[in-house]
């Protein structure tokens, strides 16, 4: 019974985390490394339990900024890939300009988002907006692109309407291509955030990265790494929960043991 509730699916993460725990404060002991360049895993879980309300207010903040994001990058992103995907046309002319967009570091154009939209919640959305673009564009538009021509010559010679064969064909096939985007694009979506919080905001965690920097706080920088990396495997889980719900005939839904 212990051995089947060891090896539960559900608390490997957790059983994993805990062996990086020892193993952190192993090598700690072992190397004699100083506290001001590696705290101990205790002081993080101190400074985490001690600093949690003001951790848990920001959190939300962050969230907010990575949801809207997240939401515009759903809203622009899907609909401009579906119609790369179905125009060479657009294609050949928007798709470059894409690609080139993604070589121009989002941290030396967030501060102009500042400039531009103040301080407020909206340039941290922008950045977590673009951010978290790209991924989606490029998996929608390869989803839309790899159906399979035999289905769509057989929904015409059937009858079906350009928006019959759409919903029922084409979408289902390009579903799992796009949520895989929407993986990769939620958690770029926080690190977006962050990067509009580093360059011009007084809240969010990455506002208390910032505080925690400036005053040479490691256990407390530490204890927002921890708060931020649960917000991105929060909202991966979430898009996964999705992901299973709209398409469970999918093979990549089939678990094996």
């Amino acid at each position: 019974m212990f051995r089947k509730l060891l090896l539960s699916p559900a608390l490997r993460p957790f059983i994993l985390i805990l062996l990086l725990l020892v193993l952190w404060d192993l090598a700690i002991r072992l190397f004699k490394i100083p506290a001001y360049l590696i705290p101990p895993p205790w002081e993080v879980v101190k400074q985490l339990v001690a600093e949690w309300p003001r951790l848990l207010a920001e959190s939300w903040k962050t969230t907010l900024a990575t949801l809207g994001g997240f939401g515009l990058t759903i809203l622009i992103g899907i609909p401009i890939a579906m119609v790369i995907a179905y125009s060479r046309v657009v294609e050949s002319y928007v798709y470059p300009l894409l690609v080139f967009s993604q070589s121009i570091p989002k941290v030396a154009i967030a501060p102009l988002f500042v400039v531009w939209f103040g301080f407020g919640i909206f340039p941290k959305v922008i950045s977590a907006f673009l951010l978290g673009f790209f991924p989606v564009v490029v998996s929608t538009v390869m989803g839309f692109k790899s159906v399979e021509p035999d289905m769509l010559d057989l929904s015409r010679s059937m009858g079906a309407s350009r928006l019959q064969t759409f919903f029922k064909i084409s979408l289902p096939q390009a579903l799992p291509q796009i949520f895989s985007g929407l993986k990769v694009s939620v958690t770029l979506a926080v690190v977006g955030a962050v990067v509009g919080e580093f360059v011009g905001s007084n809240s969010g965690i990455g506002y208390v990265l910032q505080v925690a920097n400036g005053n040479f706080d490691l256990p407390l920088m530490f204890a927002a790494l921890v708060v931020l990396s649960s917000i991105g495997v929060i909202l991966f889980v979430a898009v996964d929960i999705v992901e299973r719900v709209m398409i469970p005939w999918h093979a990549s839904q089939r678990h094996t043991h």
